[in-house]
């Protein structure tokens, strides 16, 4: 087990660079953005594939950060029924619903690499190409995957140590 824990450890530290990589595009993001606003309003001459240029940008940082929000427990969770549960049954449920996202997650990191593949489109102002955009699709669902597949290991574990 002490390899499962050194996984875990790399793949949490991956998933936190992957995200704080990302991250750093938030600045420019935010400075594009209050530049053509500005630009826009004073001056009445935007700048022009600012939207775009967001918009990829926008997609990097959530895609990437998928995973990292997973990592946190920062995802939505509705628990006013399942805390009420005994911890047994509270790490079946938790197993069932980790299991149910990973064959989710997993269409997604298949279907995604389909798609992306034939991706030929570029961006209507710019001509900036989608396909590596549309590549972090993937990339982003197998980031999430292992942070379920931690989650998933997390819980079994759980259940295993208790005793009914």
């Amino acid at each position: 087990m002490e390899w499962l824990v050194k996984a875990k450890k790399s793949i949490q530290g991956l998933t936190f660079y992957v995200c704080a990589a990302s991250m750093l595009l938030l600045i420019p993001m935010m400075l594009l953005t209050t530049a053509d606003v500005i630009g826009r309003a004073s001056l009445a001459r935007p700048i022009p594939g600012v939207v775009e240029l967001s918009e990829y940008m926008l997609a990097v940082l959530i895609l990437l950060g998928l995973a990292y929000t997973q990592q946190v427990k920062g995802h939505p969770r509705v628990t006013f029924i399942l805390s009420r549960l005994p911890p047994r049954t509270q790490s079946i449920v938790e197993i069932v619903t980790t299991l149910f996202c990973l064959f989710i997650v997993a269409i997604i990191v298949w279907q995604g690499w389909v798609v992306a593949l034939h991706e030929s489109a570029y961006s209507d102002m710019l001509r900036i190409p989608q396909l590596p955009f549309r590549l972090l699709v993937p990339v982003g669902a197998f980031f999430l995957s292992l942070e379920l597949f931690i989650d998933l290991t997390a819980s079994a574990e759980k259940l295993i140590r208790k005793k009914p």
